[in-house]
């Protein structure tokens, strides 16, 4: 029998070719595989709707969506009204001197009217109380004063308590959505996973932001309120020592 003897070369440029051959397979599999795994691993983009946040908050957030408009509400009304209060009329303490040192008390009283300011109305019920001692007028003066800063403050309790309430309503709303994202965890059971647990979580402290955006927001509001308020005191009790000096002034 015949024996056929390979060609060393020929066996050797086969080998290469083979090893060829498998290293191509080779790196075509592992690009494929990196492209599957970066499927496999690409997490999509998702936005974050605040609108759909606030909707899945709860009731509590229709709670801080009412004080939070009836608090801008009451700083805006309050605001115009104090604004209004502390406004000034530079002659108009000229005016009551001249009509009180010439005997003109129905005018000086028509001017007062017609000014129509906290101011105007304490020098009004001073005047109304020309002739009696002067103790008398002064606290005519300041229970008209009292009054009149009272009536300046209306409204500023329910700032003060939606500062103080808002954020303790929106932990409430986080309290109560932690509760319910556990105990939907634990009704999963071994089914559950950190994408259910993750999302009961950020939607549990939606309430807690608003609360605290909805307090900051009437605290803020409530302190210029005051200071507000601290200025027309100030004004009020100038204007109740000029007008008490006014009195003690001999007529020229």
């Amino acid at each position: 029998m015949t024996q056929i003897q390979a060609d060393p070369q020929t066996v050797t440029d086969s080998i290469n070719a083979a090893a060829a051959q498998a290293a191509d397979a080779l790196n075509t599999f592992a690009s494929t595989m990196e492209v599957e795994v970066a499927n496999a691993t690409a997490v999509p983009e998702v936005e974050l709707s605040i609108w759909d946040l606030c909707l899945q908050g709860g009731p509590i957030m229709i709670v801080l969506a009412l004080l939070s408009l009836v608090s801008i509400y009451i700083f805006i009304e309050r605001a115009v009204i104090i604004n209004a209060a502390n406004r000034q009329d530079a002659t108009f303490m000229k005016r009551i001197k001249d009509y009180i040192h010439e005997g003109e008390i129905e005018s000086a009283l028509n001017l007062c009217k017609k000014t129509g300011t906290p101011y105007a109305r304490l020098i009004s019920k001073g005047i109304s109380r020309i002739g009696r001692p002067m103790n008398d007028v002064l606290v005519a003066i300041e229970n008209v004063g009292n009054i009149e800063v009272a009536n300046l403050g209306k409204g500023l309790p329910w700032l003060a308590t939606t500062a103080a309430g808002a954020p303790m309503l929106g932990f409430l709303g986080t309290v109560i959505g932690m509760v319910q994202a556990f105990f939907n965890i634990a009704s999963q059971g071994a089914s559950a996973n950190i994408g259910s647990f993750s999302g009961g979580i950020y939607t549990a402290l939606v309430t807690t932001v608003a609360g605290l955006i909805v307090g900051i927001i009437a605290l803020f509001a409530y302190n210029y309120l005051v200071a507000r308020i601290n200025s027309v005191m100030n004004m009020l009790e100038a204007k109740t020592m000029e007008f008490m000096d006014l009195l003690n002034e001999p007529a020229e």
